[in-house]
């Protein structure tokens, strides 16, 4: 008695250079980005780290592509809360790095590269990198996708969380707890309003350039003034990634890398499905873990006990089938289990949901 979501229909997925052109040559609430500053100006791209799954090099090259030969160029690493990554990982050509002046592998931890610009109304200290305030023009690049609380990725989540201090991006964090904090909110979503007004809170002037992700496709770009474009963008991929599902008593729920490489990342799968979920149910998430749980003490206080229980219904369980050691799972918010079968014949009787590629829909019960 198994039913799978299947992903709503995408469009086709154009070339990337093609679409980062066509959005960069019309702007949305913004000039075109040629001419935006003068030989010898000091530029900040800002890109994501390895926990996204983005064409980074593509991003890159077509926004250098618009900006004078010299510049001074600074390649920023938004990693947030993660710390710094592997840059070798990023899938960036060594010609890009080469010419960059600075590699800012972000650590929200180190103090000395922060720089205070203020409070958002909700009382949310804002530190950045000291690279975003020393620029003259930043661009903002991602792909705006589902986020399960911040409603979508991408626009100024770059700047912050991406460029932020840890302890001001966990306040910030902390209105997940509230159920209006969900995927594909952004309009009394206190979360993402909250994490809005810090990045506009920067001084400098900003640009974005996203791609718009739909199921299994990259179909659109957007590019200009950071608001405008990340609304435009969010209204199309919600229009895309937006599924009606039955509630079940068994949710099985899995997604692609690098969304499974750790039970810290595979959590948002649990939250995408947690609205589908029976009183009393199971979740059984199916995620190689193969970069290990995370940062335990975050999993299971940040994670799991304010960012998902709120959302779960009563009596519910979590069950993990992963690469992970029993032991290692018995330190988390999840139990073990060792394969999909023997997890199915431990959760409650009634149909069993299926749902692949979680994090790329925004699913409603019904």
């Amino acid at each position: 008695r198994a039913r799978v979501i299947a992903l709503p229909e995408s469009p086709p997925s154009p070339p990337i250079d093609l679409l980062l052109e066509s959005a960069l040559d019309a702007p949305l609430g913004a000039p075109v980005l040629d001419g935006m500053v003068a030989s010898g100006a000091r530029v900040t791209v800002v890109i994501s780290d390895v926990t996204r799954d983005e064409p980074r090099d593509a991003l890159l090259r077509a926004v250098l592509r618009r900006l004078p030969d010299r510049i001074e160029l600074t390649i920023a690493i938004a990693t947030g809360t993660h710390g710094p990554c592997d840059v070798g990982a990023l899938g960036i050509g060594p010609d890009l790095l080469a010419r960059a002046a600075c590699i800012v592998n972000h650590d929200g931890r180190r103090d000395a590269d922060l720089r205070l610009v203020g409070e958002t109304r909700r009382g949310t200290p804002v530190r950045v990198h000291r690279c975003v305030l020393e620029a003259d023009l930043v661009v903002a690049t991602g792909v705006i996708r589902p986020h399960y609380f911040a409603g979508f990725g991408a626009g100024g989540k770059a700047l912050f969380p991406g460029l932020g201090g840890d302890r001001e991006i966990r306040i910030n964090h902390a209105w997940k707890e509230d159920p209006r904090s969900r995927p594909g909110a952004i309009h009394g979503n206190p979360c993402r309003e909250d994490l809005d007004e810090a990045a506009a809170l920067i001084p400098t002037p900003v640009y974005l350039l996203d791609l718009v992700a739909a199921p299994g496709s990259l179909p659109l770009a957007v590019a200009g003034d950071l608001r405008a474009a990340f609304l435009a963008g969010a209204e199309r991929c919600a229009t895309w990634s937006s599924v009606v599902a039955p509630r079940a008593p068994t949710i099985i729920v899995s997604d692609r890398r690098p969304v499974t490489d750790s039970l810290y990342q595979a959590s948002k799968l649990v939250a995408a499905v947690a609205p589908l979920l029976e009183p009393g149910g199971t979740i059984v998430v199916v995620a190689e873990c193969a970069l290990g749980v995370g940062p335990v003490a975050v999993v299971n206080e940040a994670i799991y006990r304010i960012g998902l229980k709120p959302r779960l219904p009563p009596g519910h369980q979590i069950l993990l089938v992963s690469a992970l050691a029993p032991e290692q799972v018995a330190t988390t918010y999840c139990a073990w289990a060792p394969d999909v079968t023997s997890a199915i014949a431990r959760t409650p009787n009634g149909e069993v949901l299926v749902v692949p590629f979680a994090t790329s829909l925004i699913l409603e019960p019904g």
